[in-house]
């Protein structure tokens, strides 16, 4: 009596090129090369086409009956992920990270509650595109983070993404009860964020990072990291975090695929800065995506928990 033969890996699902979209986009060929090496097949996304709201067309060169795919590409609204996600069981393919599960990994709120004793103390407001919260609304929001000494420095961004290149306009806010210099900020945000704001307005405490050190990205898959390297935004800088608070955390999400993006406090404490997707979260320039794949490909093929 034979064993069964062992499940094909997961496909990997990447974004296509804008301009030649039958091939990947260029900033995902060594990921493509990385993922085949591991065993795994692959396809293109019409990322475009999904974007306009075309799902079926983004999908069509997704063979049917795939089943599990893992998604590796441009970030994805969560609106977008939903429409992705149901266009490929209409062909009877399944993301392994579920709508919820991105929604949970790609937005602060989602996975706050999680990492909350290893992250900036935050509070959050929802808003529309080009319309802040009222200031009033603003300052209660900062009240709330206020220590024993009353209200601290903050930090501004929306459910994904803040505007640290523009630190002091749109990012920074040295004291909190200055009512007026938040509601400034907060309003310089959302202008730049305009059509791209994500969920509403976060308030997260100031921290004091080691910016010699550098940013850490470290890329979970079930629970065990399978890569760190630098943030893609410091790719010169390569801390090596103390990553046994940090396993404990991302094991208890039950997150199947997601970054975590650690700081070196002042104090000597290692924080988490940012928790993200992996499927959309960016590998620094020159890192070798390759131990990132032969775990992607070696994943149970099971549905993510998270429905």
């Amino acid at each position: 009596m034979t064993a069964d033969p062992a499940p094909a890996p997961p496909l990997v699902l990447l974004s296509g090129d804008p301009l030649r979209p039958r091939r990947t986009d260029p900033q995902f060929v060594d990921e493509a090369a990385a993922a085949r090496a591991a065993g795994a097949a692959t396809a293109v996304l019409d990322h475009e086409a999904l974007l306009a709201g075309d799902a079926e067309r983004a999908v069509s060169r997704v063979p049917r009956a795939t089943g599990p795919i893992w998604y590796r590409g441009w970030m994805l609204p969560t609106d977008r992920y939903a429409e992705l996600a149901a266009a490929l069981a209409a062909r009877d393919c399944h993301l392994l990270t579920s709508p919820a599960a991105y929604r949970t990994a790609h937005e602060l709120p989602g996975w706050y509650g999680t990492f909350e004793p290893l992250t900036p103390a935050s509070a959050w407001l929802p808003c529309a595109p080009g319309r802040p919260p009222e200031p009033t609304a603003l300052a209660r929001l900062a009240a709330s983070l206020g220590g024993p000494d009353g209200p601290r420095p903050v930090v501004v961004k929306d459910w994904v993404k803040s505007r640290k290149h523009e630190w002091a306009e749109a990012a920074y806010v040295p004291d909190a009860a200055d009512t007026a210099r938040l509601a400034a900020v907060v309003d310089r945000f959302v202008a730049l964020q305009a059509e791209f704001l994500t969920g509403g307005v976060v308030l997260r405490t100031f921290e004091d990072f080691d910016r010699t050190v550098g940013e850490a990205r470290v890329w979970w898959v079930d629970g065990t990291p399978v890569l760190t390297g630098p943030h893609p935004d410091t790719p010169g800088l390569c801390p090596a975090p103390d990553l046994a608070p940090v396993a404990a955390t991302v094991r208890r999400s039950g997150l199947r695929f997601v970054t975590t993006d650690l700081a070196l406090r002042s104090d000597g404490a290692w924080r988490v800065v940012e928790v993200g997707d992996g499927q959309v979260s960016g590998l620094p320039a020159g890192a070798d995506p390759g131990p990132l794949y032969q775990a992607l490909a070696a994943a149970p093929p099971a549905p993510h928990r998270h429905s």
